[in-house]
C-alpha cells in the first residue's frame, strides 16, 4: 500500500503532457495567396522606385506549406515576408531568425533554425526558387 499512492501520483503526472497535448492542424497564412507551385515575379511601383516583389514556390512540408515573398532593391533583398507557414509555436519562433538571417547573408544560404528543421528547409526551397526568379 505504501507504493501504491505514488505509483498512482506519478503515474496521473505522467498523463499530464498528453492530455494537454494539440497537435497543428491546417496553416496560418499571413496574406490570402493563390497555391502557386512556381515562382512570380513583380514589379511594384507602390513599393517605390525599383522594387521587384518576387514569390517563391509553394513547398509542401510534413508540417504543411510554406511559401516566402521577397523585396528586393536592385539585386539586394530588402525584406522577406511568409506568405503561407505551418501553424506550429516551433515555427513562429524561428520565422524571424530565418528572415534576419536571409537579410545578413542576402541568399538562401543559412542555417536551419534547431526545432523547426522541416519549416527551415521549406522555407531556404522557397526562398531560392524567390531568388532564382528574380534572377531569370
Amino acid at each position: 500500500m505504501k507504493r501504491a499512492i505514488p505509483v498512482l501520483v506519478l503515474s496521473v503526472a505522467g498523463l499530464i503532457p498528453v492530455w494537454r497535448y494539440e497537435p497543428s492542424l491546417g496553416t496560418a497564412t499571413t496574406e490570402a495567396a493563390a497555391p502557386a507551385s512556381t515562382p512570380s515575379a513583380s514589379s511594384s511601383a507602390a513599393q517605390g522606385s525599383g522594387s521587384t516583389v518576387v514569390k517563391g514556390s509553394t513547398v509542401q512540408t510534413d508540417k504543411g506549406p510554406v511559401q516566402v515573398q521577397v523585396t528586393f532593391q536592385g539585386t539586394r533583398i530588402t525584406a522577406v515576408k511568409m506568405l503561407q507557414q505551418p501553424n506550429h509555436p516551433q515555427t513562429t519562433a524561428a520565422v524571424p531568425k530565418l528572415i534576419t538571417e536571409t537579410l545578413q547573408a542576402q541568399s538562401a544560404d543559412i542555417d536551419s533554425v534547431s526545432g523547426a528543421t522541416i519549416t527551415s528547409a521549406g522555407y531556404k526551397e522557397s526562398l531560392q526558387a524567390a531568388i532564382d526568379a528574380k534572377g531569370a
